[in-house]
């Protein structure tokens, strides 16, 4: 029998795929890897914050994400150092940070197992409609925002001449990233939600031949990642959201076959 809390985790995992496999594109296209990965470092900020202050926690991670990515914009224009420099300077500075106020929070009952690798298998129907509801509303907001973000991605000069203002158009983007945080922390907590978005895109990448291929392929392969990983989780009694980002993995492998195949075939 199809136990509740698989079928919810089941849903949870669909509706995170088809967000994480267009942002993901982009992530990739624009080589933002590490910027993800900061994110996903600030996030925990986000959530010690939470209990520390008895707020909603999806909201601020939200928030904190979405500052913390502002200020790196907002950094690279003020500043000469490089952009992996940055980056490392606001990951390694707020995790430190959120570590400091755990220490203050030893009084409070905490998961840091949770949030650092997700637990899919608990999110509730409030979850569900988060995830749903935020990634239907990332969905959106990337669709109109499309063609300046793959313009400014392409040749950035072309587009700031176009009048597209790829500078607004980056923002937005990076916001964008710090919802996926958000909503999809549960799923597979904060050190895996950058090999959901980059996994499955880089074997989309392996197998497509262009961009609107690489997308479709890319949501392809996070949703065999879900249905696979769960069901292999549930089978063998792994941590579910681990066991995800391994199937994508296992995928990303063998689309380097077709890689061969395409070469030699």
């Amino acid at each position: 029998m199809f136990d509740d809390f698989l079928f919810r985790a089941l849903i949870a995992g669909i509706g995170i795929a088809l967000v994480t496999g267009p942002l993901g594109c982009f992530v990739v296209w624009r080589r933002l890897s590490f910027f993800g990965d900061t994110l996903a470092h600030s996030a925990l900020l986000g959530v010690l914050l939470s209990v520390a202050f008895d707020l909603n926690i999806s909201l601020t991670i939200f928030t904190v994400s979405s500052l913390i990515a502002l200020l790196l914009l907002r950094l690279q224009k003020t500043t000469n150092l490089p952009s992996d420099a940055l980056l490392g300077l606001l990951s390694h500075s707020s995790l430190a940070v959120g570590m400091v106020i755990l220490g203050f929070l030893s009084f409070i009952r905490f998961d840091i197992m949770g949030v650092l690798f997700g637990d899919i298998l608990s999110v509730n129907v409030n979850d569900l409609l988060a995830i749903w509801i935020g990634g239907a509303i990332i969905l959106l907001v990337l669709w109109f925002i499309w063609k300046p973000l793959f313009a400014s991605t392409v040749n950035y000069e072309l587009a700031e001449a176009e009048g597209m203002n790829p500078e607004r158009v980056n923002a937005i983007f990076t916001i964008l990233l710090a919802a996926l945080i958000a909503i999809s922390i549960k799923m597979v907590g904060l050190l895996l939600i950058t090999g959901m978005l980059i996994i499955p895109t880089t074997m989309a990448r392996n197998l497509s031949n262009n961009p609107k291929q690489m997308v479709i392929l890319s949501i392809i392969g996070g949703l065999l990642s879900v249905f696979i990983g769960l069901y292999t989780s549930f089978e063998i009694n792994t941590s579910s959201g681990p066991t995800i980002v391994v199937v994508a993995l296992i995928l990303f492998i063998l689309s380097l076959i077709g890689i061969k195949k395409r070469n030699y075939g």
